[in-house]
């Protein structure tokens, strides 16, 4: 028991040491071991562990990645967080995607970007001492509210061992990771790199909250921001989150609505002749499966596709319509009981890794948990609020209230937390993001985040997904290029459609083919490379939502 608890604690004790009081600490930068499309040079900076403890010099070591400007004049230096929480900042710039958020801010901002606290490196948040006893857990645990008539109750009892577990396991840490730390951090990062002192920033989804948090505790430090799949941060710090949910079902249907426009790439169109019917149909099997589940195999864990595995697939293909041939094609193997095609439900929910890593679930409790004011012992409080979800969304409204049971009965208070209203005029006016056919983070959340920076701005975006570059346009990064490299903000009302039809065959090949023809003009190779860049950052849409 003395080594499990030893190697537990391992991780933490290499990522603290002792902070030199209140003197500038420089980051230290060396090659990267890991591989990138462009050139990425790694860096640690020593923070304070404790930004609340005077009398504590223990640090904090952050562990950074770098892709350097490609053009001069160089304009300064972009931080970078892809989302979650538990995103990797690190394992981001892995792969295309340093490369790509170089060609969609201009080439002429260093990028960085790092894992917050929680994740990876950072003071790693776990609450399982193996791995068995993690995988015994997610198998064990039910997920969804209406998976069965005592979902409720069983989640509820499930998510308190969970907690538990956590206390037991990372209770030196569990108030140390919470996003207002995280927002102090990122400004320790900005005066180690002796700029201007300001902060620009490029941040996606749980990003967006964070860079609303930072630009709320250090709106005179501002400079530009490009806040992309906006969470409402009113919402999401009282834990009432319910507008995460008010798209949810129009995303849906436009799932139906593009399978029957393309019978041709959608193999669930022969089923139905209007989306009335489909959507009938689908809701149909939700209900029936819950009673009469479908075998496909011999895998107790593989083999069985029930409400939960279902659920799970539709939650995961609505985040990227890339992946929507895919979930029809599934849904169709079921009704037709081809065991086949079925399985393709079950690729939907064991993806290729993101830029979330192994502990990315863990670490999205600890820090969301953290940060959010709801608590309570009482489930019968909660009733209420899940029925508002309901009413919300059909699609995902079990889906989205199921994180709700875990941090009502959360240990921890994260220290440091914003306690604002999020009413304030930052140095320079931030770019909200945001689509009224979201599954998540809809339009709405936009606006309601903007209406408290004064002089911000939403720029709609009209495709389907999260975030942009689920269904990218390039109306949406040249807004987001010619922000970064001038300054210009897009006019109030600017709407940016996407530039790839829903249920498309168009793939990045075809994308790259197009800008290998030299036959373009010089404003539509340009349109074409920033298509492409948007392409390739479609990696960074998780494909199994951390819920």
């Amino acid at each position: 028991m003395l080594f499990k608890a030893l190697l537990a604690v391992i991780p933490f004790l290499h990522s603290v040491s002792t902070f030199e009081g209140s003197s500038r600490q420089k980051i230290d930068w060396f090659p990267c071991r890991e591989n990138g499309s462009a050139p990425l040079t790694c860096g640690s900076l020593l923070v304070p562990l404790d930004y609340l403890n005077s009398s504590s010099n223990t640090s904090l070591n952050l562990d950074l990645v770098k892709i350097s400007a490609v053009k001069e004049p160089k304009k300064g230096t972009i931080l970078f967080n892809p989302g979650g929480p538990g995103g990797s900042g690190r394992e981001s710039f892995v792969g295309p995607i340093a490369a790509a958020l170089s060609v969609v801010t201009g080439g002429v901002y260093d990028l960085i970007s790092f894992d917050p606290r929680g994740v990876g490196n950072t003071i790693p948040f776990s609450c399982f001492p193996n791995d068995t006893s993690r995988t015994t857990y997610n198998l064990k645990a039910p997920v969804f509210l209406n998976s069965s008539d005592t979902a409720i109750g069983a989640i509820w009892a499930a998510r308190q061992t969970l907690v538990r577990s956590c206390f037991e396991h990372a209770k030196d840490r569990g108030e140390l990771i919470g996003t207002g730390y995280v927002a102090r951090d990122m400004m320790q990062i900005v005066d180690a790199l002796d700029e201007d002192g300001l902060l620009n920033y490029l941040g996606i989804s749980y990003g967006t909250l964070l860079g609303s948090t930072v630009a709320a505790m250090f709106p005179d430090r501002m400079g530009k921001l490009v806040l992309d799949a906006v969470i409402n941060p009113h919402d999401y710090y009282a834990g009432r989150d319910v507008s995460w949910a008010i798209a949810s079902d129009r995303c849906f249907n436009g799932f139906i609505t593009g399978c029957l426009a393309n019978p041709q790439m959608c193999a669930l169109a022969q089923e139905a002749t209007d989306a009335r019917e489909l959507e009938n149909k689908i809701y149909g099997l939700l209900d029936s499966i819950k009673y009469s589940p479908f075998v496909i195999g011999s895998d107790l864990v593989s083999g069985i596709i029930d409400y939960s595995v279902l659920k799970m697939a539709i939650f995961t293909a609505l985040y990227n319509p890339v992946t929507w041939p895919l979930l029809a094609a599934g849904i169709h193997g079921i009704i037709m009981k081809n065991a086949t095609q079925a399985a393709k439900i079950l690729a939907l929910n064991a993806p290729e890794p993101t830029v979330f890593p192994s502990l990315g679930y863990e670490a999205s409790q600890g820090i969301r948990s953290g940060d959010v004011s709801l608590r309570t012992n009482n489930l019968t409080s909660l009733l209420s609020l899940f029925d508002e979800f309901y009413a919300t969304s059909r699609i995902l409204g079990d889906t989205l209230s199921s994180p709700t049971l875990t941090y009502a009965q959360w240990p921890f208070k994260a220290k440091g937390g914003y306690t604002g209203n999020f009413q304030v005029k930052t140095k320079y006016p931030i770019l909200f993001i945001g689509s009224d056919v979201d599954p998540v983070t809809p339009l709405a959340s936009a606006r309601n985040a903007s209406a408290g920076f004064e002089g911000s701005v939403v720029l709609q975006h009209e495709g389907y997904g999260h975030p942009f570059v689920a269904q990218p346009s390039v109306c949406t990064v040249r807004a987001i290029r010619t922000y970064f490299v001038n300054g210009t903000l897009p006019a109030v009302g600017t709407k940016c459609p996407p530039d790839f039809d829903l249920f498309s065959n168009t793939t990045l090949a075809d994308s790259l083919a197009l800008l290998g023809k030299r036959a373009l003009q010089e404003e539509e190779e340009d349109g074409a490379r920033l298509l492409v860049a948007a392409m390739q950052l479609n990696a960074i849409v998780p494909r199994a939502p951390m819920f």
